[in-house]
């Protein structure tokens, strides 16, 4: 059965514990149904060169500080996939690997949207030697595997910016609503080169991107589209004024 790409908009680590976005991810689960497997993209690993992970039972990575001993304490033991790690290799290039897990960007989301992590799940990583294009042009190597019962996946978030994110809350800045605006209606359009070209979005798009890890996963999604396939946005919230958690499904 054919899968979708989906693109998570993670925000806090503590949206593992619940909160305003899990029934969305939860529903999404629910409308899926059960998968083959899922290849994530996370905007928390990068390597030199392609990586995927290749374990039997990949550990859950803290890969944060300063929260609650609930979260440190949870744990999302889906099963890896030494097979469909291989297949992404043989797609992709990446080398298989078992120095990585599953970290917050992957099992966060998931926890609410399979949570008895019984789906099989595969982090490939963000190779730093690559720019925009050369990701897109990598991603576009997975398309076999929706239709080997595959979800495709990223995590980050279209705009993230940390340094003027705002704790209480509040209105999005103008900047990050244009950006995130724009970041959907070039979905909607296909309009990939547009997404590929970021930087030209908005004329400050750099604020709403000051470093590109959040927004590359989003680009393994897109380069799945092909000609027919819906567009579902979910969580089209902008949090604290620059944080981005549209979440967008593709087929």
């Amino acid at each position: 059965m054919r899968q979708p790409a989906v693109f998570f908009g993670h925000g806090s680590p503590m949206n593992a514990l619940g909160g305003p976005y899990a029934a969305a991810w939860r529903d999404l689960g629910l409308s899926i149904g059960k998968p083959a497997g899922v290849v994530m993209v996370s905007a928390h690993w990068e390597t030199d060169g392609p990586a995927v992970t290749a374990q039997e039972n990949p550990e859950t990575i803290h890969d944060f500080g300063g929260f609650p001993d609930a979260l440190h304490a949870m744990q999302y033991p889906a099963p890896g996939s030494p097979a469909l790690a291989a297949r992404v290799a043989d797609l992709t290039g990446a080398v298989p690997t078992e120095g990585w897990g599953l970290d917050h960007g992957t099992w966060s989301v998931l926890t609410h949207v399979w949570p008895a992590a019984d789906v099989p799940v595969v982090q490939l990583s963000l190779d730093r030697a690559l720019g925009a294009r050369g990701h897109y042009d990598l991603a576009r190597r997975l398309q076999p595997l929706r239709d080997e019962g595959i979800v495709i996946a990223g995590s980050g978030d279209f705009v993230h910016n940390l340094r003027t994110w705002k704790r209480d809350g509040g209105e999005p800045y103008d900047w990050a609503a244009t950006f995130n605006d724009r970041v959907k209606a070039a979905l909607r359009d296909g309009d990939h080169d547009a997404l590929i070209d970021w930087t030209d979005l908005t004329p400050d798009a750099r604020l709403s991107v000051p470093s590109d890890e959040h927004f590359l996963p989003l680009l393994y999604v897109a380069a799945q589209q092909t000609p027919g396939d819906a567009i579902r946005l979910f969580n089209d919230v902008i949090e604290g004024g620059s944080i981005s958690m549209t979440g967008v499904r593709i087929g």
